[in-house]
């Protein structure tokens, strides 16, 4: 399968005054098995929103930062699922109390089970090689690329041997916004990591290569499964 996602930055360009007050949009296209959707993410200093239909309903998720909760709301269910840190530390427990239980195990059968672990994306707070997801992309510029008006900065991302991404991304200042504008999508990527760790690495941030691998916001990002 191949996730192909081109951000259409930024529909919704505000002046620099009134960007502090009112914040981003911006308009994600994703292709997934040949289906086009389009998203929107929307941005403030402590809030993010991003609207989506690329599970084939329509969904939004909320991250209220000073709250510290992540809300998924199916719109047209009229219901939704909450995620806080108060869940967070009880999966850490739940965690705990598995990994005590695996201390008894017979070699083969832990391997079995922390491999059914990592598959599922791993346990939140689970140590390197229990269960925990696989390590976050290590990225190689690879050259240069155009992804609409915009000329981008190409990397290739893998995991040990295995490419599992491409991004294409550009300077901030190509869109009249600093990194700090993407602080709260910064805050919900931590937030993620201890919940959805496979998903924190897919936030639209404008970060460089200490944060998240490559300088820049990543304007085209393509994702690869079992190297396809």
């Amino acid at each position: 399968m191949k996730l192909f996602r081109t951000l259409s930055l930024i529909t919704a360009m505000l002046a620099a005054a009134a960007l502090q007050a009112q914040g981003l949009v911006l308009v994600e296209q994703e292709t997934r098995q040949g289906k086009t959707t389009t998203n929107q993410i929307q941005l403030t200093k402590t809030h993010m929103r991003a609207e989506s239909r690329a599970s084939g309903e329509s969904t939004a998720f909320v991250f209220d930062e000073p709250a510290q909760t992540a809300r998924v709301i199916y719109l047209e269910k009229k219901t939704y699922m909450e995620m806080n840190r108060g869940m967070m530390q009880q999966m850490q427990q739940q965690m705990a109390q598995v990994q005590e239980q695996m201390k008894n195990l017979p070699p083969q059968q832990r391997a079995m089970i922390e491999q059914a672990m990592r598959g599922r994306g791993g346990f939140p707070g689970a140590p390197a090689g229990v269960g925990a997801p696989p390590a976050k992309p290590q990225y190689k510029q690879s050259g240069s690329d155009r992804v609409g008006q915009w000329s981008c900065t190409k990397y290739d991302g893998y995991q040990g041997t295995e490419k599992v991404s491409e991004v294409c991304a550009v300077d901030p200042k190509a869109f009249g916004v600093t990194p700090a504008d993407f602080e709260v999508a910064k805050h919900l990527a931590e937030f993620l990591a201890g919940f959805i760790p496979q998903a924190a690495n897919q936030i639209v941030v404008a970060g460089t290569t200490a944060d998240q691998g490559f300088n820049g916001i990543p304007v085209r990002r393509t994702t690869f499964v079992n190297g396809k």
